[in-house]
């Protein structure tokens, strides 16, 4: 049984079929105008990578939105009398619209990606970096946001049952925005919040941080969470809000160097000087840790069995203070049990012998002797 009869184009009108012999001409022409033009604008970009990034985003959605925009020209240009000719205009127009809002977003990820190149994080001071990658990824997402929003706005508006339920909304507005705020506010507050994130920049990518108590890092910044990677491979997601109204530490807000202290419990017999200068030894063993700043061994605590010292040293950051601080408690304890095995904390007792008279003890003897029973 044939699907498809014989004579199937007899059956289509013969406007029809020009207007479709010049639709599938003029796409054909489109492509390979798109081709051409692509390979010329590679080669001229080949050395300025935001071109080339806007190119090779741009290449997908091209390839549909340029043959939508040659086949609007055609039903545009074809007579107004042909059957369903409005409704293929209207349904090309939506998807001119659609491609626009596809290329629209590439172009913004193409942006997003040429900074995120030329700033990279995989580097030994990324404070600046981390700082316009953060700003750039909000930003982003609400550009983002905003392309959707216009581009389903657009279609949207091209039906006219909706421009009548718009026209009716606008109509009473004031308790329609009022019920739509109320809806919308954790949306809105999460948005705000990315901007003032991406303005004032408590937090960027990658920083250190300490949240609900956990430590971690800074992974990811989206439009309504942030995701914290903490030490032991969990992930703490957090809402865009809470580093605006909570307080958090930020470790390496305006540097990433830090101060770590390490603390011991000795006998008040250590000496202290010879203590200082192995102290210092262990530091300059780890150069790749210790980044020569502070070094200092200092007595900050008493009490009646024994003295705290602590040992400040510093590190180009949290990472290797951390290692840093293990190391040198590590080889203080094997130094001072090898060395001064005695001044580690102890516990001290006094033993007394009570002594017994010569003549109490006869007379005790004597009383033993009395009180056993007879044989």
């Amino acid at each position: 049984m044939d699907l498809i009869p014989e004579n199937w184009l007899d059956r289509i009108p013969l406007p029809w079929l020009s207007t479709l012999i010049v639709a599938v001409a003029a796409v054909l022409v489109t492509l390979l105008i798109r081709w051409l033009g692509i390979t010329v604008l590679r080669r001229i970009a080949r050395r300025m990578l935001l071109a080339h990034e806007l190119i090779t985003k741009a290449q997908r959605p091209s390839l549909w939105l340029m043959p939508l925009l040659a086949l609007q020209s055609v039903w545009t240009s074809a007579p107004d009398d042909l059957p369903l000719i409005n409704s293929v205009r209207h349904l090309n127009g939506l998807l001119v619209v659609g491609g626009f809002t596809w290329l629209g977003l590439r172009c913004v990820a193409a942006v997003a990606d040429t900074i995120a190149i030329r700033n990279p994080l995989d580097i030994e001071d990324n404070l600046t970096a981390r700082r316009i990658q953060t700003q750039v990824r909000v930003l982003v997402r609400c550009l983002n946001v905003v392309v959707i929003l216009f581009g389903s706005g657009l279609i949207l508006m091209s039906f006219p049952a909706v421009r009548q339920v718009g026209t009716s909304l606008l109509a009473s507005a004031g308790l329609a925005g009022l019920a739509a705020g109320f809806a919308a506010k954790p949306v809105l507050g999460n948005l705000i919040a990315g901007l003032q994130i991406a303005i004032s920049q408590p937090i960027r990518l990658d920083d250190v941080v300490i949240v609900e108590g956990e430590w971690g890092r800074i992974e990811e910044i989206t439009g309504s969470y942030v995701v914290v990677k903490i030490w032991d491979e969990r992930r703490l997601v957090v809402p865009l809000t809470y580093f605006i109204e909570k307080p958090f530490q930020n470790w390496t807000r305006s540097t990433s160097s830090l101060i770590g202290s390490v603390f011991l419990w000795v006998d008040y017999s250590l000496p202290l000087d010879v203590l200082r200068e192995q102290v210092k030894q262990i530091c300059e063993e780890i150069p790749h840790l210790w980044d020569g700043r502070v070094c200092v061994l200092q007595v900050t605590d008493t009490s009646e069995k024994s003295m705290q010292l602590r040992i400040l040293l510093s590190s180009l950051d949290s990472s290797r203070n951390w290692d840093a601080r293990c190391h040198v408690r590590e080889r203080l304890i094997t130094f001072i049990n090898h060395e001064y095995p005695q001044c580690l904390p102890q516990l001290r007792a006094e033993l007394q012998t009570k002594t017994i008279r010569p003549d109490a003890h006869q007379a005790r003897k004597a009383d033993n002797i009395e009180r056993q029973p007879p044989v």
